[in-house]
């Protein structure tokens, strides 16, 4: 597909991963509708895209804020042909604390609502607008990049509910892709590494220094426009679908 000139939709916009990757879909000619909290840059960043981007206030797993930003976005560009779901929030908690308590279920809950229901609220509500959109030439008529994790796949100790949320994300990616295919709409998950993002950088540079070593090649953390990057090529790339790519630099987690 073809970025210039569409309408695009990006969730947890206002930051990280998010904000990368709104600025890459403008700066190829696309006009993006940042989806973030109200307490999130989410409209600094849209003014800065300028153009016809905005930004809509939302909760990615409120059904209502959620459908009202999706009309929102429809109303300015008069269709929407690629949503990015890069929302997300992380949880290192184990599942007994050094007393022997429990986790507190409300946590747990918390992060899957976010990570995976807000996926998935998302991936319906833009989809059923896609499939009102004329097909382009080669029978398109939208594409879905969601996140994970590397997460997913070897969770460490204390990302039991982080792992389950994002792991509920690699499994659904393809009988998503497999339902909307009649549909012409596309659906793939970036499952990143260790990337510089907010959820990091709060760590001191010592330790930054120390994951970024332990990343094979290359020795360091993630950009997020490298996943901006990637998450443009699946656009463009007709042939990705139903797939969830690592991009992880090689590393796998070790337990802890």
């Amino acid at each position: 597909m073809e970025i210039g000139g569409i309408g695009a939709v990006v969730t947890g916009g206002g930051s990280g991963l998010g904000v990368a990757t709104a600025r890459a879909l403008a700066a190829r000619g696309a006009s993006v509708c940042i989806v973030d909290l109200g307490r999130s840059k989410g409209a600094e960043v849209a003014a800065a895209l300028g153009g016809r981007s905005f930004f809509a206030e939302a909760d990615v797993a409120s059904a209502d804020a959620m459908s009202a930003a999706i009309d929102a976005a429809v109303d300015r560009f008069s269709e929407i042909r690629v949503a990015v779901n890069c929302a997300g929030i992380g949880l290192a908690a184990k599942i007994l604390d050094k007393d022997a308590r429990p986790l507190d279920l409300g946590r747990f809950s918390k992060c899957v609502e976010v990570n995976l229901v807000g996926t998935f609220n998302v991936i319906r509500l833009a989809a059923a607008r896609m499939v009102r959109n004329e097909p382009d030439a080669g029978g398109e008529r939208g594409v879905i990049v969601n996140t994970a994790s590397i997460a997913a796949f070897e969770g460490q100790v204390g990302q039991a509910a982080y792992a389950a949320s994002k792991g509920g994300v690699v499994a659904m990616t393809l009988p998503v892709a497999r339902e909307l295919a009649r549909d012409g709409i596309r659906c793939v998950t970036i499952a990143p590494g260790l990337f510089r993002t907010p959820m990091l950088e709060g760590l001191p540079a010592p330790a930054l220094e120390a994951l970024g070593r332990s990343v094979p090649f290359p020795a360091r953390l993630g950009e997020p426009a490298e996943y901006a990057a990637l998450a443009c090529h699946i656009v463009e790339n007709a042939m990705l679908n139903g797939e969830v790519i690592r991009l992880d630099g090689a590393i796998r987690m070790q337990p802890r």
